[in-house]
């Protein structure tokens, strides 16, 4: 049996899920705009824990999505991650932000995903997932503009999903193309694809791990 706590504080939503082979049995989450990571995320995973009848000594994983995302919001998941699994010698999972974004939406065999996240100014992180969930095109850093997946525009439907939504709406044209703007990362989708690297042992190495940060952490400074 596995029962793994899933944490995503990829965006502003701080999520905690507490899974039992691959099944929610508690989640505990806000979506504020001042990013409460740092002091809800440990206060959530008690919660979640207790609501599951659940103590520490009862998990047998970690998963944390690993980004793209917020530098300080993946720091922060990702730290409480590796804490966790340290002090209590467990493995720990990562799960692409991206791709449990995909898994929020059900679509037909010839339509795609393309879950963004807003990034600065006119960019998106972005990954492309066809009606299976199944990536088709990496993950990138990109600014968007009247061209962007232009090569995806011949599928029936290409179902655009995230933050970063609004501005591929303010920017795109194809009649085909469904905006999901009120998505956000979870760690409700996180469950099913922890459970099935946690059955293939697909681990990572916990000393080494860091978030997939995409680009560079940039510090932004007032100007004297």
């Amino acid at each position: 049996m596995a029962k793994i706590v899933n944490i995503e504080t990829a965006t502003t939503n701080c999520s905690v899920s507490i899974s039992i082979d691959g099944k929610i049995v508690s989640v505990k989450e806000e979506n504020t705009p001042s990013y409460s990571h740092s002091e809800q995320l440990h206060l959530f995973i008690e919660e979640a824990l207790k609501e599951a009848s659940f103590s520490f000594s009862d998990v047998n994983a970690i998963a944390v999505s690993k980004g793209p995302g917020s530098y300080t919001g993946l720091r922060i998941g990702v730290s409480a991650a590796k804490g966790l699994c340290f002090s209590l010698d467990l493995p720990l999972i990562s799960v692409p932000t991206l791709e449990s974004m995909a898994n929020q939406i059900q679509v037909e065999p010839d339509e795609v995903i393309i879950p963004v996240l807003d990034a600065r100014r006119m960019e998106v992180y972005s990954c492309v997932f066809d009606g299976f969930h199944n990536e088709i095109r990496e993950t990138k850093a990109e600014v968007i503009d009247e061209n962007s997946f232009e090569e995806f525009k011949g599928y029936k439907k290409v179902h655009i999903i995230g933050s970063g939504a609004e501005k591929c709406e303010k920017t795109l044209s194809c009649s085909n193309f469904i905006y999901h703007k009120e998505a956000f990362p979870s760690a409700k989708e996180m469950v099913s694809l922890a459970y099935k690297k946690f059955k293939d042992s697909n681990f990572e190495d916990v000393a080494y791990f860091e978030p997939y940060y995409l680009k560079d952490f940039i510090l932004q400074t007032k100007k004297a």
